[in-house]
């Protein structure tokens, strides 16, 4: 590696073993690559990991419920991850399995260090441990774990790690930055957990804010009393105490108030079960243990460089690649990357060792951070089925291998007919598949060729559609739609005019320009810089966005200026050095943003790429000719390759395809020989537990993972109606605004007024609007939509003619709301609207919609719905 080449070394949480593979592993993986084909076409010496975890007691018992070791379990289902990544050409550098010698190795190097560091204690614990995540959990003996299936009483000998140690140093690193958490609303609740309860403790003011906490300060009314108990308050543990946690406030270096104690000491071993990482010998104990199965898992992120081999070229590959710039992991495991992995980090520093934590200066661990500590995690959210999360209890697991066997069928041998310029000399190609006839025949796609081309389908979906660190819906039909609107109907049929043009008028050589269009050129530059910005903080939707946007200026440039007609009267000369200027622009960004998207849509964009007579783009990324875009890099003169389509219209019928699919595979489920049909939430694997719950969040945007009582789902969670005000309890009658069965009948001449006049008889604020039955209600398709273009319409002073992005299509919409609002301060809102309400002329224009608003005031001024933070275009209000 040159002085001037960065390293780049990223990550992929390592799937548990639980289940086969679907596609929210897919989603994680997918932006993985799209990551470090990124940063190796930029130069970077890029290294990218992914891998199993394949211990734990789950996979114990269910191998033994398939009746195979749990060596062979683990072998059957890790090799549909590796296969399924190899058949969608995911490019990680290595895959690493936590039952690898290297891995075992590395991981017991580990735990000796941390026990060296006098880091690990040994103690007895009793709790209630939940089997199919892999934690204890807080409760009685019976209590419903995450899994929904009740608990068991453990009482073990185990290993702890001083995890209380670190709550300050990792409040410091997040709070300075040096620990990036991304995106914002988990960096929060990652430090509201780390904080602990600051609104229930006492306050002791000291000078400067001093985080020392006075040796009188009171205890909680939830502190244990057991001093020093390691995890929950309400479980018990027998051993040498710790020092007591002061449950006082104290502050951070930034000033912000903590609860000193909030964060407990971790049980890292168990020695109840055998599938795992032996923990090494020790004479204190009689008992065989197994390292924690997270301790193990998030150590594989160091053990697939070298740490832990006694191999100088491991070590080597080991110093040149940690610590990792970027670890992308699932939302509803941050606290396992956020908070245990920093300090299992933090703890190998010597110069902490056999220290008290008030006796280590935070400079001690921003300069060990500094090296040891990963870069950045980021986390993403969700992705949701109809709605729902994804998972193997409520049966809506949507496997990639679906979408590669059905738009993989997509991509076959263009008959002569669909390969052929349609209609007349003066005749334009206008979809993907009207190209011109080529003397060099398509052969027939392979099956490897047909994976990929539907990989990057799968790719280029849900990063399009689900902004990344948010959750995200996936229906086969948004997916369908996505597809025909942006790539058959946009980039490809982009590529097929522009190509097919060049190819009848041009002798299929690119054209010289003679006057540049700057309608084109500057707007590619534009969106070439902004591009090149928002892959960098990993916007990777917007990114798409913008490339999008670029597309459809070249192609309406392209409709507006019509090179295929000449007018009377117009010379062949002329006419041909006006194609030529119309033809390089559009050919040149098509080069543009050919590179902008390889890192997206490998495999299509190579046969962009060979189309436009430039070769190989694998050649070209490794090379450098990616990096550094600029315009004008086309040469005149250029031979196009032989044409065909890029990306064949899908019929609407492949819906159902895909769904008759996913419901036969439902009925059917194509486990490995021997694989039980592990009846687990899929979407928590190792690498996706639902985490350990050691004290409450606060935060109401915290992720369920972090408080998962505070979701309405959870078995302890309040009824969802516990929220809501009582006019007056326990009196108040179902389907009514009455307090009270009483009921005296007044005579006809004191009747009040009944029905839809009650109200208003009544000055009541009530309103009076007739009810309707929920049928009704489903039938208006209320969906998110952001204004692109606002504007005024001549001789219609209360007209605005908008038009808006609702993810899947754009539409023109007429709203009479010019007196309230200006066309500049609707440009980029988000909104709600009617997107099905049948489409209507005003003023000779087309208005396709209706805006969401509330009528506010005496003048009835439209006030627009509209959110409160960021949520994907085109998602359905229920």
């Amino acid at each position: 590696m040159s002085e001037a080449q960065k390293k780049f070394y990223l990550t992929t949480p390592i799937y548990y073993v639980n289940a086969r593979p679907h596609i929210g592993h897919a989603y994680t993986t997918i932006a993985a690559d799209v990551i470090a084909r990124r940063h190796r076409l930029l130069g970077d010496d890029t290294f990218f990991l992914t891998g199993t975890d394949e211990h734990g007691q789950k996979i114990e018992r269910s191998a033994a419920a398939a009746g195979i070791p749990p060596q062979q379990f683990a072998d059957q289902v890790s090799a549909q991850f590796e296969s399924l990544w190899k058949r969608m050409g995911i490019t990680n550098d290595d895959y690493i399995r936590t039952t690898e010698p290297r891995h075992k190795k590395g991981v017991q190097k580990l735990w000796k260090l941390l026990c060296d560091r006098e880091k690990i204690y040994l103690s007895t614990y009793t709790g209630q441990y939940s089997v199919g995540e892999e934690m204890f959990i807080d409760g009685p003996p019976g209590t419903i774990g995450p899994d929904g299936k009740p608990t068991e009483t453990v009482t073990e000998e185990n290993y702890f790690f001083k995890l209380s140690e670190y709550q300050r140093p990792l409040i410091d690193l997040i709070e300075s930055g040096e620990l990036d958490i991304q995106p914002e609303v988990r960096k929060n609740e990652v430090l509201s957990f780390l904080r602990g309860n600051v609104a229930n403790q006492p306050v002791i003011l000291s000078e400067a804010k001093n985080p020392r906490i006075s040796s009188e300060a009171p205890l909680s009314s939830t502190e244990s009393t057991k001093p020093g108990a390691p995890g929950l308050d309400s479980q018990t543990w027998d051993g040498s105490p710790q020092n007591s946690p002061q449950t006082a406030i104290a502050h951070s270096a930034k000033g912000t108030p903590y609860v000193p104690g909030a964060l407990k000491d971790l049980s890292i071993s168990r020695s109840s079960f055998k599938w795992g990482i032996p923990v090494p010998s020790d004479p204190n104990t009689e008992k065989d243990h197994v390292i924690y199965v997270w301790l193990d898992a998030l150590a594989n992120y160091m053990t697939a460089i070298g740490y832990g081999s006694d191999d100088p070229a491991d070590q080597e590959k080991f110093k040149k690649y940690w610590p990792a710039d970027l670890h992308l992991v699932g939302k509803e495991i941050i606290r396992f990357h956020c908070v245990y992995w920093p300090a299992f980090l933090l703890a190998l520093n010597p110069a902490t060792a056999g220290k008290k934590p008030e006796e280590v200066p935070f400079e001690v661990h921003r300069e060990w951070a500094k090296e040891w500590l990963p870069k950045a995690i980021t986390a993403h959210g969700w992705l949701l089925f109809e709605e729902s999360k994804m998972s193997k209890s409520r049966g809506n697991i949507v496997r990639t291998e679906t979408i590669l066997d059905a738009f993989g069928s997509l991509l076959t041998t263009p008959t002569e007919a669909s390969r052929r310029v349609k209609g007349t000399a003066s005749a334009v190609p206008q979809s993907a598949a009207e190209v011109p006839s080529s003397s060099e025949e398509p052969t027939q796609p392979t099956k490897a060729e047909q994976d990929l081309f539907a990989s990057d389908v799968v790719r280029y979906f849900l990063l399009r559609e689900i902004p990344f660190g948010q959750d995200g819906s996936f229906s086969f039909d948004a997916l369908v739609q996505r597809y025909n609107s942006d790539l058959a109907n946009g980039y490809g049929n982009l590529v097929s005019r522009t190509f097919s043009m060049i190819e009848k008028y041009c002798d299929g050589k690119i054209p010289e320009v003679v006057h540049l269009r700057p309608s084109v050129t500057d707007e590619i530059k534009s969106g070439l810089s902004q591009f090149n910005h928002l892959m960098l903080g990993n916007e990777l939707n917007k990114a798409i966005e913008g490339v999008q946007y670029c597309i459809s200026i070249v192609d309406i440039d392209l409709t507006a200026s019509a090179p295929w007609k000449q007018g009377p009267g117009v010379s062949d000369e002329f006419q041909k050095l006006y194609r030529a200027d119309v033809l390089y622009p559009a050919a040149e960004a098509i080069r543009v943003i050919t590179a902008l998207l390889y890192p997206i849509l490998p495999y299509a964009t190579s046969k962009v790429w060979a189309q436009l007579g430039l070769g190989d783009i694998e050649e070209a990324a490794r090379t450098g000719q990616l990096k550094d875009l600029k315009w004008g890099g086309l040469k005149p003169g250029t031979k196009l390759g032989p044409l065909s389509p890029i990306f064949p219209r899908a019929p609407k019928e492949l819906i159902q395809t895909m769904t008759d699919m996913e419901q036969n595979n439902a009925a059917k489920p194509a486990e490995p020989a021997g694989l039980p049909h592990v009846n687990l939430e899929i979407d928590n694997p190792a690498h996706n537990h639902t985490e350990f719950r050691e004290a409450p969040i606060s935060s109401e945007s915290a992720t369920p993972s972090l408080n998962p009582i505070a979701e309405s789902t959870h078995p302890a969670a309040a009824p969802r109606t516990s929220a809501l005000e009582e006019h007056n309890p326990g009196a108040t009658v179902g389907g009514s605004h009455a307090v009270t069965t009483e009921r005296n009948t007044p005579s006809h001449t004191e009747a009040a007024a009944s029905g839809l006049f009650a109200n208003a008889a009544a000055a009541s604020s009530i309103p009076d609007t007739p009810q309707i039955a929920i049928d009704d209600f489903v039938k208006i398709d209320l969906r998110v939509a952001r204004i692109i273009v606002a504007e005024r319409i001549p001789k219609a002073d209360k007209l605005l003619r908008l038009e808006v992005d609702l993810g899947y299509e754009k539409r023109q919409i007429l709203s009479g709301i010019a007196q309230w609002y200006t066309p500049e301060e609707l440009i980029g809102r988000n909104i709600v609207v009617i997107a099905n309400l049948a489409p209507r002329k005003m003023r000779g224009l087309e208005s396709h919609g209706m805006l969401l608003a509330a009528s506010h005031g005496e003048d009835g001024k439209p006030v627009l719905a509209t959110f409160g933070e960021e949520i994907a275009l085109g998602s359905r209000l229920k």
